[in-house]
């Protein structure tokens, strides 16, 4: 099962060009870029470990690349995420999300329902391994 999560998530991986060149646009507007990741990519997680502090003041995309590759080689198993933060209103706005790594393995996420009172369903999300 293929996690869907941000943009490009229906697509084939990016490649490190096509990431370099989202990176660059990214930091074309003015957005810092933020790296995290989670082995836990169930939808309500959203808080991933966020991997160092995100890059506010980059001009090229080479910093931002060089942390992932330091980042892949210590989670290099794990989901990796960019995060662009857009602070023109005055506060951190994540603007633009996107995978950049994915596990040799995604989990499978099943929804399980169940019946409770009277005709009442319940709805609930279990990670398959």
């Amino acid at each position: 099962m293929r996690i869907t999560q941000g943009c490009f998530s229906f697509l084939p991986d990016l490649t490190d060009e096509q990431i370099s060149a989202q990176v660059e646009y990214c930091l074309s507007k003015g957005w810092a870029i933020g790296i995290e990741y989670t082995d836990d990519p169930h939808p309500r997680n959203t808080y991933w470990e966020m991997w160092g502090n995100p890059m506010f003041d980059l001009k090229d995309a080479k910093g931002v690349m060089l942390e992932l590759a330091d980042c892949r080689k210590a989670h290099g198993d794990s989901y990796i995420r960019f995060n662009a933060f857009d602070s023109t209103r005055g506060f951190e706005t994540v603007t633009m999300s996107f995978i950049v790594n994915r596990p040799k393995v995604e989990p499978r996420i099943r929804m399980v329902r169940q019946e409770v009172d009277g005709r009442s369903q319940r709805y609930s999300f279990e990670t398959v391994r």
